[in-house]
């Protein structure tokens, strides 16, 4: 029988084992900017930043599968709620809240694989201040922030992604100034000593970014602006 000591070392196996599946994970930043909610990162072949709602953006660090698969579930929980409630009734808090109790369920049961995934999911509203940001863990816990958000595979990453950001205030800076910013930052995340530039041990990856705009009319309010899958 497995005592209440073998369970917390067995979690504590667990949770070592998905950060160092992790570490190598390509960090993700989203900010609210004038236009709307931005989001960037790099990636190898498939996406990463995702549309799951009409207002609401998903991205991830961790495995693919992992990754995919709660994209699937977010979009499936957003349409069964906006057909059994309203569309305004599907918001990133009860996306966040739905998904954190199978992901902790993954983490907790010692039957059943842990998801290897950190995942910020955002959500644009009428000004960049109404926006709101969660980041769900591995763990299933999950964080609420404002204005801007960021998830990495390893503490040194985010350290440095959040340093490289703090002094911005993209709330004030047009899409081209913000994009090119992020896309510095992530860089910088990526190798925060520069060792792997210097040691040509920096993947080939391509810069994904995407907007999903506020205040529009259209009906598509989700726009990828860079890192198109041909």
């Amino acid at each position: 029988m497995m005592t209440p000591f073998d369970w917390q070392e067995g979690i504590g196996h667990r949770a070592q084992y998905i950060e160092s599946r992790l570490q190598s994970g390509v960090p993700v930043a989203a900010v609210s900017i004038p236009e709307g909610v931005l989001v960037a990162t790099y990636r190898g072949h498939a996406r990463k930043v995702y549309e799951v709602y009409d207002r609401l953006v998903y991205s991830a660090v961790g495995l693919q599968s992992d990754v995919e698969a709660l994209r699937v579930a977010a979009v499936d929980f957003c349409h069964q709620e906006g057909y059994a409630r309203s569309e305004a009734d599907v918001s990133v808090q009860r996306v966040a809240t739905a998904l954190s109790a199978p992901v902790k369920r993954a983490f907790a049961d010692f039957q059943m694989a842990p998801l290897i995934i950190r995942c910020l999911f955002a959500e644009v509203n009428e000004s960049p201040e109404k926006d709101r940001f969660y980041k769900l863990d591995y763990d299933g816990d999950y964080s609420v922030r404002r204005l801007g958000a960021v998830v990495a595979g390893s503490a040194e990453a985010y350290d440095a992604l959040n340093k490289k950001l703090k002094d911005d205030d993209f709330t004030k800076m047009n899409l081209d100034d913000a994009l090119a910013n992020l896309r510095e930052a992530v860089l910088v995340a990526m190798d925060p000593d520069g060792s792997k530039a210097k040691g040509g041990e920096l993947p080939e990856l391509t810069f994904e970014a995407a907007l999903i705009e506020r205040g529009t009319d259209r009906a598509r309010r989700f726009h990828l602006l860079a890192g198109a899958v041909d």
